[in-house]
């Protein structure tokens, strides 16, 4: 089990008219993840307050990464506790919160040492992201890992 971390006024606002103080309910969630092509199937979402919690199986490591970042990047969650299982054991990615001023470039220099490797970090947080220059402040993005 893990508890994630997340910057509770930054996120998408799903637009179901509650205000940043909350998370939006579970099936806003499960629709958000849902929308976004995620394999949602099995997995188990409650709400309390800020807290998100979520439990069931992925089909694998980065599966179940993409549906933590999934819901903890929406506005009004702070944390995601996650009891989520998978078929086989894989290495966990690195993960970073976007500061004002971030860039994909310089996040892949800081990393994976060289700023040109920035569209794997791109193709590690689709589809959450559809553009490498659209990220904000507050975000947390998957760092792939080298084997």
């Amino acid at each position: 089990m893990g508890v994630w971390d997340f910057v509770k006024n930054a996120g998408k606002k799903l637009g179901i008219g509650k205000d940043d103080e909350e998370a939006p309910a579970p099936d806003a969630l499960k629709k958000e993840v849902e929308d976004l092509g995620l394999d949602a199937e099995g997995l188990d979402i409650e709400v309390e307050g800020d807290k998100v919690r979520i439990k069931g199986r992925a089909k694998s490591q980065e599966a179940k990464e993409k549906v933590v970042l999934a819901l903890g990047n929406v506005a009004g969650v702070a944390k995601v506790e996650e009891d989520i299982t998978t078929d086989k054991a894989e290495k966990e990615a690195v993960f970073h919160t976007v500061e004002a001023g971030d860039n994909l470039s310089a996040i892949a220099q800081k990393y994976l040492g060289k700023a040109s490797r920035y569209p794997e970090i791109f193709e590690a947080n689709k589809p959450m992201l559809k553009d490498p220059d659209k990220i904000y402040p507050g975000q947390m993005l998957r760092i792939p890992v080298d084997d």
